[in-house]
């Protein structure tokens, strides 16, 4: 590998870091506004769309440590936007459930939310995004099989 392959690889994930910081921080003052932060969101968002999940699997999915999600499910059944609920075929399963309340809140947020990411990334358009999404996902993969390799 030269040197200037290297050099680019390290100004790539600059500029990936710094472009995902500018994302997110527009992304978390909106989010704000409505007495949530980054985390709660995900968390509401992800009961949303896919429905009941089990705690112990809802830190996969949003890429948060489980230790974390009962704090977040703690606050979010205090803001009454989600209930635990008892599995019933399993006693050691709970699932996090969206409330009526959760749902509505949702509904007012979410389509600005996803009008607010695609106005940020429609600098590109569907063919790049294609592209970018192709290769990130090969950039995530390869890290995570040398990442893997060392274990």
């Amino acid at each position: 590998m030269s040197n200037s392959e290297q050099e680019q690889s390290l100004k790539l994930f600059i500029v990936l870091s710094r472009a995902y910081r500018s994302i997110n921080d527009h992304m978390n003052r909106y989010i704000h506004q409505y007495g949530l932060n980054p985390t709660e969101f995900a968390v509401l968002e992800l009961l949303y769309h896919k429905g009941d999940q089990p705690l112990q699997q809802i830190g996969d999915k949003i890429l948060l440590a489980s230790g974390s999600i009962t704090y977040v499910v703690d606050k979010l059944e205090k803001k009454q936007l989600l209930v635990r609920r008892a599995s019933s075929s399993d006693r050691r399963v709970t699932y996090a459930q969206i409330t009526d309340q959760g749902v509505k809140l949702l509904e007012q947020i979410f389509p600005d939310h996803a009008k607010k990411l695609h106005q940020m990334i429609s600098v590109l358009n569907a063919e790049e995004k294609k592209a970018c999404i192709d290769m990130l996902k090969n950039v995530g993969l390869n890290a995570k099989k040398l990442n893997d390799d060392k274990e």
